[in-house]
């Protein structure tokens, strides 16, 4: 009896090997490359033969010794909804599928910020996002260093509507409606980015052996013995942190939510600003805040509260009801709640801020405020607060997750048999670190992604990173200028677009809310870079060359357009010069016909040019008449730039 049961557990095993499996980007709803011969893969059985029907023809392989089998298809013309039948020991039926153009959407959090978090500026354009010919598959935010994965734990192709669309990437999406509104062809959008991450974590273990350092600290987490050491401590070293943190927070012992709190005693700071500037000083740890409020009769039946955005994490409170929670400083804070919790007369919000590092507090130039209906309080002003628990600052944890090598693995090899059109990129912030690198750090990538997808002349359009950080009045150094001349030199590389977005930006939010401009200049690259459009100004003016007569630089520009402009008050702005000594000074600028003339009479013999040379160069104005910003650069009389 025991060995017939035996037998069928056997019999039973091998049945259910044997049954083919698909990738999970091969399934329902899926977008595949129109134009171009495509693959369909997966495993099975060894020696297992396997029929694919389409469109009205059959297909047949055999599974290798390992499992693997792999068919390929025609090139096929956009459209559909198509169905495919695989068949070996089981059958599955593919449905929905679409021919149109596949775009690989990479790079750090501006490309992978959802528009649930636009959902407020973009209300109009969600609700009318029904479209089943835009697509997104969402790669799971995963990092792997022994091997290149072939499959993703999780994901699945959806089509845009109005609840779906809130998944998509912002910037993605923007970029899918302008193409498709344009070609009307399908669309589908591969999601694979990760917020955070730095260039080198996006590249093959064999590429990134040019960069040694690189390599060699990939090499140090290949086994996975010191990521699990690490991921263990700073677990427990953050855990730790947050326990201490609650048990000694006196707001949590004495109920400071507490609507009919006596706060008689707590000292008063305006709100937005940072407890660092005030007499509470530079601690972290735990503060609340409190504002009292009165309102005539409550009408409505909900209520918004948006509070800007806060460092690091905050639980608020209205009249003693809980109505939201963020754990980390980027979100914007709209909490939406039931304003039967309102009342006429006096109200109160709580806030309980947890800083763990750094200055602590409500970020400037944001808005905070309480809206009802068409009405709108705002909250700005005096606030109470208390400080409810003084903590150490909690250590930085390692990030594992961003080591190099280690999302490329997981979240790209995985895409390889897959066709596609192109990659959008946006990602830089976390290189600022090192701008020097980037451009040989792009050139590897690039060279790594058209080898493994097969396509020497893969498009690749990134995005120049915006402005950011508060302005300076004189012109300095800056990481993030030198970063974006990094990227502007990526354009040397055949097939390569850029999209300029210094005009975009939020001096106080690393993630401006601004994605449809971004998402739109993305796809007038496309359209003439890969779309092959003619007659289509799809950049601002890019510097081209310089030459020097007697105390000025006469600058060249492609890309003018139907003409160089400077906007606002038509004064050109943003231009700085200095002699072999380095020192830059802010310079004189007029336009003349498709040129520029800069110079300064404090400076006799310039060499040397920058534009638009900082973190946040708010002056900067030079637009082509297509209304297209001039991207930052920098540049010498003998070349260098």
């Amino acid at each position: 009896m025991k060995q017939r049961i035996l037998l069928a557990a056997i019999f039973l095993s091998f049945a259910l090997n044997a049954q083919i499996k698909l990738p999970r980007l091969i399934s329902d709803g899926m977008v595949l490359q129109r134009d171009t011969k495509v693959k369909i893969w997966g495993w099975a059985s060894a020696k297992e033969k396997i029929e694919l029907d389409f469109n009205h023809k059959t297909y047949k392989t055999t599974s290798a010794e390992n499992g693997k089998w792999q068919i390929e298809l025609p090139s096929q013309k956009a459209g559909g909804p198509y169905e495919m039948t695989l068949k070996a020991s089981n059958t599955i039926i593919l449905k929905n599928i679409l021919f149109g153009d596949v775009w690989v959407c990479s790079g750090q959090s501006n490309m992978e910020l959802p528009m649930d978090r636009l959902k407020d500026k973009y209300k109009d354009v969600i609700a009318k996002s029904e479209n089943a010919n835009i697509r997104q598959f969402l790669v799971p935010d995963q990092y792997y260093f022994a091997s290149e994965k072939e499959d993703f734990t999780s994901g699945e192709w959806i089509q845009a509507n109005p609840i779906s669309v809130l998944q998509f990437s912002g910037v993605a999406y923007f970029f899918a409606l302008e193409i498709y509104e344009k070609y009307k062809i399908p669309i589908g959008l591969i999601n694979s980015a990760l917020g955070g991450s730095p260039a080198e974590s996006w590249i093959s273990e064999e590429s990134v052996k040019k960069f040694p350092y690189y390599y060699t600290e990939f090499s140090k987490y290949k086994d996975g013995t010191l990521e699990k050491q690490i991921d263990e401590n700073d677990r427990k070293v953050s855990n730790d942190w947050y326990k201490l943190a609650n048990t000694t927070d006196e707001g949590l012992k004495n109920n400071w939510k507490n609507a009919d709190l006596d706060d008689a005693n707590w000292k008063t700071m305006n709100v937005p600003g940072y407890w660092a500037d005030n007499e509470l000083g530079n601690i972290n740890g735990v503060v609340w805040f409190r504002k009292e409020f009165t309102l005539p009769t409550v009408k409505e039946n909900t209520a918004k509260l948006i509070l800007g955005r806060i460092v690091d994490a905050d639980s608020v409170f209205v009249n003693n009801h809980f109505v939201g929670t963020t754990s980390y400083q980027y979100p914007p804070r709209i909490y939406s709640f039931d304003a039967s919790i309102l009342k006429e007369g006096k109200n109160e919000i709580s806030v309980r801020v947890i800083n763990n590092s750094g200055k602590g507090g409500f970020v400037l130039d944001k808005p905070y405020e309480l809206v009802l209906g068409n009405d709108t309080l705002d909250l700005k002003g005096l606030w109470k607060y208390q400080l409810g628990a003084k903590m150490l600052p909690l250590p930085s944890p390692t990030f594992v997750r961003w080591k190099p090598v280690g999302l490329y693995n997981a979240m790209i090899a995985p895409l390889k048999n897959y066709s596609i059109k192109g990659v959008l990129w946006y990602q830089g912030e976390s290189s600022t670190k090192k701008p020097s690198e980037y451009f040989a750090l792009m050139e590897t990538l690039i060279a790594n992604w058209r080898t493994q997808w097969q396509q020497p002349k893969l498009p690749f359009i990134l995005v120049q990173l915006t402005n950011f950080m508060e302005p300076k009045s004189e012109p300095v150094e800056s990481n993030w200028a030198e970063l974006r001349q990094q990227q502007l030199n990526v354009l040397r590389i055949p097939n390569t677009g850029m999209a300029v977005t210094i005009d975009l930006g939020e001096w106080n939010d690393i993630h401006p809310l601004n994605k449809y401009d971004v998402g739109k200049r993305l796809s007038l690259q496309a359209r003439k870079l890969v779309y092959r459009e003619k007659n289509l100004i799809a950049s601002g003016p890019v510097f081209k060359a310089m030459r020097q007569k007697e105390n000025k630089l006469i600058l060249s520009f492609m890309d003018t357009g139907s003409g160089l402009m400077a906007k606002e008050n038509g004064i050109l702005k943003g231009f700085a010069i200095a002699g072999n000594d380095g020192k830059f000074v802010w310079a004189n600028a007029v336009i003349e016909g498709d040129k520029v003339i800069v110079w300064s009479d404090v400076m006799i013999n310039p060499s040397k040019v920058r534009y638009a040379w900082a973190d946040n160069p708010l002056e900067a104005n030079m637009y082509n008449k297509e209304d297209l910003p001039a991207s930052p650069f920098e540049a010498d009389l003998d070349g260098r730039k």
